[in-house]
């Protein structure tokens, strides 16, 4: 049992009390695991603490509107980007995680140490001014002034860096929020949207939740997201439900993969960008698939749901989009989902990963930045 030894304060160390910063990041971890749920209590933390609520609007992390509700700003939500993106980065310390480089040269955003001779039609922004200065120098044979010709310029050489449109598929369903599985999801998405503000200004991101049904998130809806809600118990389901016509109640908490991919490449479809990939993190077989106009729920897991799924990844591979599957394992009762990641893996030419919550932020942000193929320009 611990000890603790009791003593009068003194007044020889001084109270410390917590910074809006730490606060708003403890705040955040009960936001990663709960979602707008925790949002709902700061009107009784005003009650109990007012104090730490005033804090963390003074400091701009959330925010009150007039109907006295609170949201996270988005200083807030680039804070909680950010965050998780140093949490990956310190991990990933010895892997040395790098920028979507390519062997192409030529106008881009990533500045070498090499230069070159400038050319008509280089950006001046680019200047090498000691590498030019020499050039002028050993041409005039020293003396001052130093005159610059044309012929002295030099500008730094930059690498071609690929844009690449990215979908990253978030599974919704009842059985992520245990092991902390749906959290750790969304921690690597906020890093991927907090690396690609930082770094890959022309890359396009969009996050897709998906559970019976898919939807996109933005930054804020993803923050305050959760698992859905386990609605029935039966231990084995067979419904068909309309959508054109849905009834009442719709339980929500199925696994949808083929609904998310082809919400997926319906997004992708629209952008330019060469490069596509979608990036699926899920943690069990699909069981439930769209036929026609109607819904399918089925458990356990049925081939039929898995052939259903196992087409619209075919469609995704012949749009030229890779696919990288990871599935979320935390016990041995998850071979089916293991084998069902490998067949999608053979079927989209793509890769598929196994991993528990705590691993998975590595795998991704390396499958993202793997992902993005070199194209030359034309």
């Amino acid at each position: 049992m611990p000890s603790f030894e009791y003593s009068k304060f003194d007044g020889s160390k001084k109270f410390s009390p917590q910074s809006a910063d730490q606060l708003f990041d403890k705040f955040s971890e009960f936001l990663m695991d709960y979602g707008d749920a925790v949002l709902d209590s700061l009107n009784d933390w005003e009650d109990e603490n007012p104090d730490v609520v005033e804090m963390l609007v003074k400091q701009g992390y959330v925010s009150k509107d007039r109907d006295g509700t609170y949201s996270v700003t988005p200083k807030g939500l680039k804070r909680v980007e950010n965050k998780a993106l140093e949490s990956l980065f310190q991990i990933q310390n010895k892997d040395k995680l790098g920028r979507h480089e390519t062997e192409f040269r030529g106008l881009g955003q990533m500045k070498t140490e090499e230069s070159k001779p400038y050319e008509y039609g280089d950006p001046v922004s680019n200047l090498n001014m000691h590498e030019t200065l020499k050039n002028a120098i050993y041409r005039q044979g020293g003396g001052s002034p130093v005159s610059i010709h044309e012929e002295d310029l030099e500008i730094f050489d930059t690498e071609y860096q690929t844009s690449c449109a990215t979908v990253v598929l978030i599974d919704m369903s009842g059985s992520m929020m245990h092991y902390g599985k749906y959290a750790a999801a969304k921690r690597v998405a906020m890093a991927l949207q907090g690396l690609v503000r930082s770094r890959y200004q022309s890359d396009f991101l969009q996050i897709v939740g998906f559970y019976t049904y898919a939807t996109a998130m933005s930054e804020r809806d993803l923050l305050n997201s959760a698992p859905k809600q386990v609605s029935i118990f039966d231990p084995y389901v067979s419904l068909r439900v309309p959508l054109d016509q849905p009834p009442e109640f719709v339980p929500e908490h199925f696994t949808n993969i083929q609904a998310g991919l082809q919400f997926a490449r319906r997004i992708l479809k629209r952008q330019p960008a060469q490069n596509q990939q979608i990036i699926c993190i899920t943690d069990g077989e699909p069981t439930a698939h769209i036929e026609g106009r109607e819904m399918v729920l089925l458990y356990p897991p049925a081939e039929k749901t898995a052939r259903h799924t196992l087409n619209e990844v075919k469609r995704c591979a012949s749009d030229g989009i890779q696919i990288s599957s990871f599935a979320l394992i935390e016990d041995y009762f998850y071979h089916g989902l293991v084998n069902f990641v490998e067949q999608m893996a053979i079927v989209s030419k793509g890769i598929c990963a196994t991993c528990n919550a705590q691993d998975m932020g590595n795998m991704v942000i390396n499958s993202f930045v793997k992902g993005r193929k070199t194209k030359a320009r034309v």
